[in-house]
């Protein structure tokens, strides 16, 4: 079994993908410097507080554990944020990125698995996106994630670090046993700031933008259960460890909802109402990003066994109800 650091695994999606790891029989090692992860979430391995642009750090930690493998999940990722701060997004996560390769190379660690997005498509209305689908990243977020697969590649050619690059779609749902859940601040995804104005922890749920070209007016994406999602992952590693090549997958379901289709069904999983105001759009976000996942199917025998609509609901709602991280 294998020994994987996990760079952002006090993190909503790395949390989880360590859960899924343990589970699977391998050591995950987490690194983050919990800027916005949680040490609570931090229970299936040891963990090793630093920062990605602290190569010393780094090379300390590739050092003291040797491991097997590296999964990326560590990087700024807010959209609207990206565009007012680009610099800080190009600096931060392509830097950290870089570091974490060379550090990966210099220990000789050769297997690699990275947390891209969707975002590198950009803006491609009607069209299913795979992975064939020309980058057209429309925000610095986006830009920032295709920049670090063109350097993975780069890496590959001259040091021979194997990677697999997933682009997934919007994760949501959470841990069905409670372990962890999804919990950021401050709080950006769709289903947790909805939850909260069901729970009246807000006013109520901004709908950001009514006028976009979609049979509702509002933004169509593709959800992924984020324990599907972690599932990927640990396929990845199994894939790399067998041998086989650098790979781009996407990671989605095939079918988008709109935000008002997503405020229904929680409406109906619940069983509350939702109060929403409307707002503007936001600078940077798509119409619609819907994935095609057959490659992911077919190559690595991945199937997104709970990422049905009201699943992800239901799953979010349970750990609203009972779980939290403490700082």
């Amino acid at each position: 079994m294998g020994k994987i650091l996990v760079t952002g695994g006090a993190g909503y999606v790395g949390a989880h993908a360590c859960k899924a790891l343990s589970r699977a029989g391998h050591t995950p090692i987490t690194f983050d410097n919990y800027s916005t992860g949680w040490r609570d979430a931090v229970r299936f391995g040891p963990a090793e507080e630093g920062d990605l642009m602290d190569r010393a750090r780094l090379d300390e930690v590739f050092a003291a554990h040797a491991p097997d493998a590296v999964m990326h999940f560590a990087a700024l990722s807010q959209v609207g944020e990206s565009v007012r701060e680009p610099g800080r997004y190009w600096l931060e996560n392509v830097t950290g990125a870089v570091n974490l390769a060379e550090a990966a190379v210099a220990a000789g660690c050769g297997r690699f698995i990275f947390s891209s997005t969707c975002a590198t498509y950009g803006d491609q209305d009607g069209v299913v996106l795979d992975e064939e689908t020309p980058q057209r990243p429309e925000n610095p977020y986006g830009a920032s994630k295709r920049a670090i697969e063109e350097i993975l590649r780069d890496f590959e050619a001259a040091h021979g670090l194997r990677h697999v690059i997933f682009r997934y779609f919007n994760v949501a749902g959470a841990d069905p046993e409670g372990e962890v859940g999804e919990q950021h601040e401050p709080e950006t995804h769709l289903i947790p700031l909805m939850l909260d104005a069901i729970d009246g922890k807000r006013d109520a749920l901004t709908v950001f933008g009514t006028d976009y070209d979609t049979p509702d007016g509002t933004c169509i994406r593709d959800y992924v259960h984020v324990c599907d999602l972690a599932d990927a992952h640990v396929l990845g590693y199994g894939w790399l460890d067998k041998g086989g090549p650098s790979r781009a997958f996407n990671l989605g379901t095939g079918h988008g909802y709109s935000v008002r289709e997503v405020i229904e069904h929680s409406r109906r999983v619940t069983n509350r109402s939702v109060p929403v105001v409307e707002g503007a759009r936001r600078a940077g976000d798509a119409v619609r990003l819907v994935s095609g996942s057959e490659r992911a199917k077919a190559e690595l025998g991945w199937t997104p066994a709970r990422s049905s609509l009201d699943r992800m609901i239901e799953d979010a709602w349970h750990w609203h109800q009972t779980g939290r991280f403490e700082r």
